[in-house]
């Protein structure tokens, strides 16, 4: 029997095959390719290029390969552009969504964690966010992630789905050098580009009511976050107790001023940030409480910050050298 990746060719998503594969857990990956790239999967993975909005490929999947749970990472997840692409992103993490769930009830295969989202809150109003802060999304992403868990939900009322959802922000470093973080739109790869092609990096804002003016944000090391991914499908697979959801948080956070401060020491590039205007509808902060998480799946905080950066930089350099 195996677990099911979706999205598994990503940068998230590979991490999660491979957390499975240290624990000896067989992995069969679904990608489509369009952001996802096949040469982030360990060699000999088990490998279909595919959607999920094509239900009957699923479901030949599921039968294939004998799969008893899910992982699903699928879907468009550039919180920012789904403003502009509201449908499309619909379509990708909700109708992907309703044909995931669809295929996995005609097979029986009834365990799912579910790779959620942080944008569920929007801007809370709170210092620290914990599961049951009020959820107020402010993008189409957003939005399409708290239908997903609703749908998760209501299939778990209906069928018996074994199910969680994580919640977690910003998801950096790397595992291992083979894999890098491609998102044009993340911090990391802003300023790691930035710097490789001489350009000084920049922070929007600095006037933020924060200890340095800059915003403040859970920044989680992506091996860790794929760790907890593949606790949870051990939780459902043994049948303990699990919750709904879970959030991915540091509890504490770190500002845009101390991840360029880190990125310099690490590359041993000095710059001094150029200052953008602020992003309509950035918050100051948003952390969250990871105790939950801690409490059932293992959870904390394994990287520091330097470790974040330097395992980033790293592999970032390895792809330019590609």
């Amino acid at each position: 029997m195996s677990w099911l990746v979706t999205g598994g060719a990503g940068y998230i998503g590979s991490h999660v095959v491979r957390a499975f594969a240290s624990r000896g857990i067989d992995v069969v990956v679904v990608d489509d390719l369009s952001s996802g790239r096949r040469s982030f999967l360990p060699e000999g993975t088990a490998f279909v290029q595919g959607t999920i909005l094509d239900g009957s490929q699923l479901e030949m999947t599921f039968e294939r390969f004998d799969v008893q749970g899910v992982v699903h990472l699928a879907g468009f997840k550039y919180a920012g552009v789904s403003v502009q692409r509201p449908l499309h992103t619909y379509r990708q993490n909700v109708t992907g969504t309703i044909t995931l769930l669809a295929a996995m009830e005609a097979r029986g295969v009834d365990r799912m964690v579910f790779s959620s989202s942080a944008a569920v809150y929007g801007t809370p109003d709170v210092d620290l966010v914990t599961e049951d802060t009020p959820k107020r999304p402010q993008s189409p992403y957003g939005e399409s992630k708290l239908v997903g868990e609703w749908l998760i939900a209501d299939q778990a009322v209906a069928t018996g789905l074994r199910h969680t959802s994580l919640r977690y922000f910003n998801v950096v470093g790397s595992g291992t050098p083979q894999v890098f973080d491609v998102s044009p739109h993340n911090l990391f790869p802003l300023v790691f580009d930035a710097l490789l092609d001489g350009r000084t990096p920049r922070i929007n804002g600095n006037d933020y009511p924060t200890p340095d003016g800059t915003n403040v944000r859970d920044y989680l090391h992506v091996a860790d976050l794929a760790e907890a991914h593949v606790v949870a499908a051990e939780r459902l697979d043994s049948g303990k107790p699990i919750e709904p959801v879970y959030n991915l948080g540091s509890g504490t956070g770190v500002s845009v001023a101390e991840i360029m401060r880190a990125v310099a020491d690490v590359t041993g590039i000095e710059f001094t940030p150029g200052i953008a205007p602020r992003r309509a509808g950035d918050p100051a902060r948003i952390v969250a409480s990871g105790d939950l998480a801690a409490r059932d799946l293992e959870w904390r905080m394994r990287h520091s910050l330097a470790e974040m950066v330097e395992s980033a930089w790293e592999a970032r350099r390895a792809a330019s050298a590609e």
